[in-house]
């Protein structure tokens, strides 16, 4: 599945996120970069958000989050984007978990698996689907530019607890915006 050259751009992609990091910058601007396709490289986020290189669990969580943190989602798939390669990964659910949750006054803070933390607002909204499969809740938090994290069980046991009545639905309120979470049992 990886092309020639995927250990070298796992190594370009590793450095200028740190590069990025150690500048103080924040998070890279992956919007702003339009880099030739590379081709596809052997990198794949579970749906319980293990991310893998060719089969084996990327053990270092360092590594984990600065590939985060040049992962974008373009039309046609998810990228690691470096400003001179982009380079195809997959993604079997959504490429984040937010693992964590608590309430700052009237808002609700979540910490996803790779340490960033959102506010939920109208720009970082919950939303809930239901699994067509088995009937179930499939939440997620919009995290940034298009990337989301599924809320965990766990957290998602939180928000239900919290929740108030309105015409037989759930929700939440954080951020000035009120977010659904279906229907009450």
């Amino acid at each position: 599945m990886a092309q020639s050259g995927t250990a070298d751009g796992l190594a370009a992609a590793a450095k200028a996120a740190r590069e990025a990091a150690r500048a103080g910058r924040g998070l890279p601007p992956v919007h702003l970069w339009n880099p030739e396709h590379c081709g596809d490289i052997d990198i794949v986020i579970r749906a319980d958000g293990v991310w893998m290189h060719e089969g084996s669990p990327i053990g270092r969580a360092e590594l984990v989050r600065l590939f985060s943190t040049i992962l974008r989602l373009d039309p046609d798939g998810y990228r690691l984007v470096t400003p001179v390669e982009k380079l195809s990964i997959r993604v079997e659910d959504l490429p984040f978990r937010a693992v964590l949750m608590r309430r700052e006054g009237e808002d609700l803070i979540f910490t996803t698996d790779v340490g960033d933390e959102v506010r939920a607002d109208a720009e970082h909204p919950i939303e809930v689907s239901v699994d067509p499969a088995t009937g179930e809740p499939r939440p997620s938090l919009h995290v940034r530019r298009g990337l989301k994290a599924r809320i965990a069980r766990s957290v998602f046991y939180e928000l239900v607890e919290m929740a108030q009545l309105r015409d037989g639905r759930l929700s939440v309120r954080s951020g000035g915006a009120s977010f659904d979470l279906g229907a009450a049992a």
